[in-house]
């Protein structure tokens, strides 16, 4: 008997033709969207942590509150200086101390003008081996630069893979970097981080030579001895900064991050994100039911008379209700199956737009079956719970009237 309703509610939905593909349009566009931008949303979280995977977990990122975008500590009001390297290096716990500056600098190469990252090399080679193997920087061609070279720099990958200044960089090139010519020493491998890949490396006295620095840090990156205590460092160079700034806790001029809170802080703007336009596309399911019971009502007007036949031979309530709720649960289902499918095409195509246009595959967008399941089913609820009221009032037609009209 169940059989012959899914029978009956199949030929009436294929009879509607048009009408139930307009209805099941709000639906599949609603599962699109929500399957679409979270499959998407889940592939650039897995590509924006990655970039935090080259940095150490025994490494501390202490810099100045910006004011914009921009380098670490180009746009704060109050910089770092060899005072707060100092706080830092007599803190407990804290072994190795880098400072670091990191702007951006006009870089000219075959007549071609461009901005660009640069980031020092720090004075002494201890501090140099430690950034090497905290940031895993390696050399595809040439070498690295050593404590104290001077006038050489190191090009990130996409130097020679962009081609961007119309002739191959190579080792022993000759760039000008504000106004002054750096011999290239070495060529960076590809990494997993955008900057690491851009960058502009050089000496710290080089740069600031060029970019007229005093005492000015940007960056100061801290190796712990003990990776268990980094909270506690952490918060305790905390404490000593706002001591001798004199400020009070949460009014802080200044910021001291952890890898961990460096991936929770990404993870939850995307999970925000990713909420938001969920949301967004939920309107549309919601949308789609409506349209849902739109139809159904329609359906119930239309098919008045054949209700009423259906009960003369003898038809219960209970079979109206259901072949009109299996009616509805069907254009949900449909909907869903099909908004599932374009979600995951849709998904597919922005992330392969995108790797094409970085050149790389870094978006990786993996199915989730789960999502995709959960997608379909609340699809044929919201289908389902469009119909109840329709199918109620079809069950309840009596057979006089039914037949009347």
């Amino acid at each position: 008997m169940l059989s012959d309703y899914f029978v009956l509610a199949f030929k009436n939905v294929r009879k509607r033709g048009i009408r139930s593909w307009l209805t099941m349009l709000g639906i599949f566009l609603g599962i699109a969207a929500v399957v679409s931008l979270i499959s998407l949303g889940s592939g650039l979280k897995t590509a924006i942590t990655g970039q935090f995977t080259s940095l150490s977990t025994n490494i501390l990122t202490i810099s100045s509150a910006s004011t914009g975008f921009g380098p670490p500590g180009a746009t704060a009001v109050r910089k770092l200086n060899d005072h707060d390297y100092d706080i830092i290096k007599n803190t407990p716990g804290v072994g190795l101390v880098i400072p670091r500056l990191i702007r951006i600098v006009r870089v000219e190469y075959n007549k071609i003008l461009q901005f660009r990252y640069i980031g020092s090399i720090p004075n002494e080679q201890e501090q140099v081996d430690e950034l090497v193997k905290a940031f895993d920087i390696q050399t595809q061609d040439g070498k690295f630069l050593k404590a104290g070279e001077s006038g050489k720099i190191v090009l990130g990958n996409d130097f020679v893979k962009e081609n961007s200044f119309d002739k191959k960089i190579s080792i022993g090139s000759s760039i000008t970097i504000q106004g002054k010519e750096f011999e290239v020493i070495g060529i960076l491998k590809r990494a997993s981080t955008f900057t690491l890949n851009s960058v502009v490396l050089m000496s710290e006295d080089d740069m600031k030579d060029i970019l007229n620095i005093d005492d000015d840090i940007d960056l100061i990156v801290a190796k712990v001895d003990d990776e268990d205590n980094m909270e506690s460092i952490a918060k305790e160079i905390e404490r000593r900064f706002r001591k001798d700034r004199n400020q009070d806790e949460g009014e802080e001029d200044f910021s001291v991050q952890t890898p961990a809170q460096s991936i929770s802080a990404v993870n939850s703007i995307l999970n925000i994100v990713t909420i938001v336009v969920s949301g967004i596309a939920l309107i549309s399911l919601l949308i789609g039911g409506i349209g849902i019971a739109n139809t159904m009502f329609t359906s119930v007007l239309e098919r008045t008379k054949e209700i009423g036949i259906m009960k003369a031979i003898g038809a219960r309530n209970r079979a109206i209700l259901s072949v009109f709720i299996i009616e509805a649960g069907m254009l949900g289902l449909v909907g869903g199956i099909i908004g599932a499918g374009i979600g995951l095409l849709l998904a597919f195509s922005a992330s392969s737009a995108a790797n094409a246009a970085l050149g790389e595959t870094i978006i990786k967008v993996q199915p989730s079956y789960p999502l995709l399941f959960g997608s379909i089913a609340f699809s044929f609820v919201i289908g389902i719970c469009s119909g109840i009221v329709p199918a109620y009032q079809a069950s309840k037609l009596k057979i006089v009237d039914a037949l009347r009209k």
